[in-house]
């Protein structure tokens, strides 16, 4: 697999897959931590849901900072070992059970990634940019995409059976140790970078970072700390504080006013001939902040269907070994464990004090009668973030096949342009929550227990619209973008994405609002179905621009 490529790729390879098991460990026992009654920090599925979003929003907003940084003044390999450190610290301070530790470690989570992601891989593709290697750039980006999903993979396994080994804070050192392990790896390989890591400066046309932090950042903050205050801050006596579901949403969404105007006027202001190509990746910018704030209910909403709605129970030889991998956990059977459902999930108050109960899990509530276990009895249940693996394991599989159908298109002229295929990928993306409705049904409304099959289903669709848009976003950034703001314009990349993934936040926090769960997935289902109706209605127009620019 190497053989053909720069010898870097494999400490590449291996310094993100590492990075992405930390990541990836530690989103998917995010929420489950945030909720745990006796061991987290009670939360409900609002408040958690929407730091939940709050956090994965900034994360990916600040790669466009921590790329426009390591381009013109520290270099790609500096600022990759510093993004490591910080995120590899901000794991394992997420162990120390204190709330303002939670907040320090998420904000160096969310420093470390803007300094990390974009760089790696900008990293990579200039290792493919010698004549040697220019006609296996492509390829050299799949081998690199699948080491981040067997990290995100693996990962979950490691995290389960440390949280029912030792515990929550194991769990989160061993991301922070995953995270270490890729920085050393990506050192060891640091003779393989020279002459690649060359930082470019600030050049010709490039926007000043005085003008980035004056009319950009600055305004953010001033109109984030507007949004968080203009209603005051939530408290006992002020509960109704927010205008958009919180203080934290408020904040975000005024933050972005300013950014989302700023990438408006990069249109009026721009050149003729650059009008129509801005305005097109604006369009394709607005339209897939929908995609990515149902794709992201993986962390928050569909874990909450692992683990209430879908039956984990194992039996037979699947239980023995699950359990020898300590994958799955023993839980007691007690009668009043269903009774005591709204106390554990619906914290009483008595004085403003949050009285805690602690028969949990309450695996049991919404198992069929005849299927309950006689009382006292023990039945062994596969660890809810195990489900995280399940999208990483549908990319692995899926990415040749899909791969190998546009190289078989492209052989007969027929390989669909990048606009149309993100098209294609939004149409599939909203079938695969129409999965999601199927099987609220079959669970009558989430009173019975379902397969984990309807998850197992509901990614594998969406897996492939995600390999329909999400590497396509990424190209038709590229392929577009006046040369003078090509950062700034991958920065509206994601900030899309940023603004989906808080969103979807702010949707996984509205989940106990709806009695009927099949209302809530027919919500995200229009919201899929509208972002894929607007990009088929604008097709002609981009495919258009596409071929005024003499690309597919």
């Amino acid at each position: 697999m190497w053989k053909n490529h720069p010898r870097a790729l494999p400490f590449l390879f291996l310094s993100e897959m590492w990075e992405r098991f930390g990541y990836y460990l530690m989103i998917g026992i995010f929420t489950l931590y945030l909720k745990d009654v006796e061991a987290g920090f009670a939360m409900t599925e609002k408040e958690a849901s929407d730091l939940y979003g709050t956090f994965i929003a900034l994360v990916f907003l600040t790669p466009f900072i921590g790329g426009l940084l390591a381009d013109r003044y520290l270099g790609y390999k500096k600022s990759i070992v510093l993004g490591g450190l910080l995120m590899g610290a901000g794991y394992l301070l997420m162990g120390v059970h204190h709330i303002s530790m939670l907040y320090l470690a998420m904000t160096l989570v969310i420093v470390g990634n803007g300094f990390f992601k974009p760089n790696i891989s900008t990293l990579l593709g200039n290792l493919y940019s010698t004549d040697n290697y220019k006609d296996k750039k492509d390829e050299g980006y799949n081998i690199f995409y699948m080491g981040i999903n067997v990290g995100a993979f693996i990962c979950n396994f490691f995290g389960a059976a440390l949280q029912i080994l030792l515990g929550w804070k194991f769990a989160f050192m061993a991301a922070g140790v995953g995270m270490f392990i890729g920085v050393i790896v990506f050192l060891i390989g640091t003779k393989h970078y020279a002459g690649f890591d060359q930082k470019k400066g600030v050049q010709e046309g490039d926007m000043p970072f005085y003008k980035i932090v004056l009319f950009i950042l600055l305004p953010s903050v001033i109109f984030g700390v507007i949004g968080w205050l203009i209603k005051g801050v939530a408290s006992p006596i002020n509960t109704d504080s927010y205008i958009f579901g919180s203080d934290s949403t408020d904040a975000f969404i005024f933050a972005c006013i300013p950014v989302v105007f700023f990438y408006g006027s990069l249109y009026f202001k721009a050149k003729q001939e650059d009008k129509r190509p801005i305005g097109a990746l604006l369009t394709i910018f607005a339209v897939v902040i929908l995609f990515w704030a149902v794709f992201k209910l993986n962390g928050s909403a569909l874990t909450t269907w692992a683990d209430r709605y879908t039956d984990r129970q194992i039996t037979g030889s699947t239980e023995t070994v699950f359990n020898s991998l300590k994958l799955s956990k023993e839980v007691e059977y007690k009668k009043d464990s269903v009774e005591l459902y709204d106390a554990n999930f619906k914290l009483q108050k008595t004085n403003g004090v949050i009285q805690k109960e602690f028969n949990y899990p309450l695996y049991f509530r919404n198992v069929a009668k005849e299927e309950l276990p006689t009382e006292g009895s023990k039945v062994s249940l596969w660890a809810t973030n195990l489900s995280q693996s399940i999208n990483p394991g549908w990319v692995i599989i899926l990415t040749p096949l899909v791969v190998a159908f546009f190289t078989f298109l492209r052989g007969r002229k027929k390989e669909p342009s990048t606009p149309s295929k993100i098209a294609f990928g939004l149409l599939i993306s909203a079938l695969s929550v129409l999965v999601m409705v199927a099987a609220v049904q079959i669970g009558a409304n989430g009173t019975e227990k379902v397969s984990v099959w309807w998850l197992v289903a509901n990614y594998g669709v969406i897996t492939i619209g995600e390999l329909f848009l999400s590497p396509m976003g990424l190209s038709v950034v590229s392929k577009l973008s006046p040369t003078n703001i090509t950062s700034l314009m991958m920065g509206g990349w994601f900030l899309s994405t940023s603004i989906g993934n808080k969103l979807s936040g702010v949707l996984a926090s509205m989940w106990d609002t709806y009695p009927d769960k099949a209302n809530f997935f027919w919500i995200n289902f229009a919201l899929l179905m509208t972002a894929t109706l607007l990009m088929f209605v604008l097709l002609k127009q981009l495919n258009k621009v596409m071929k005024e620019k003499g690309i597919n």
